[in-house]
């Protein structure tokens, strides 16, 4: 390391440390590729997130019927997907869980083997 340049990240590490970088988010995210390993699932989803998030907008500046019908369409689409795929919609797990209903968060043909002990 050069004496005259300041290390580019505190106490002298040549770089940042890959596990301490957005802990959270990579957990979420992690956790939704989980649950869309199916290839049609997730392709869905590209399209069902973008559409129900424009479907949002569109209740500000069109008919609230332009909206609500976005709205939809893009949750279908999703639910959709995780029928094909055969896991539980992400919105609907807690809600099952608070009422004692089985959940499943990774259908059970992607979910990956626990390591004994």
């Amino acid at each position: 390391m050069d004496v005259d340049r300041p290390a580019p990240y505190p106490d002298g590490m040549s770089e940042a440390p890959k596990k301490r970088r957005f802990p959270i988010a990579r957990k979420v995210l992690r956790n939704w590729r989980d649950r869309h390993q199916n290839p049609f699932n997730f392709g869905i989803h590209l399209v069902g997130i973008p559409l129900t998030l424009v479907g949002i907008g569109l209740l500000f500046f069109f008919p609230w019927q332009w909206g609500v019908g976005a709205f939809v369409l893009g949750y279908v689409f999703q639910w959709v997907g995780h029928l094909v795929e055969g896991n539980d919609v992400g919105e609907l797990i807690p809600v099952k869980k608070l009422l004692g209903l089985p959940t499943v968060s990774v259908a059970p043909q992607y979910r990956r083997p626990v390591p004994p002990a």
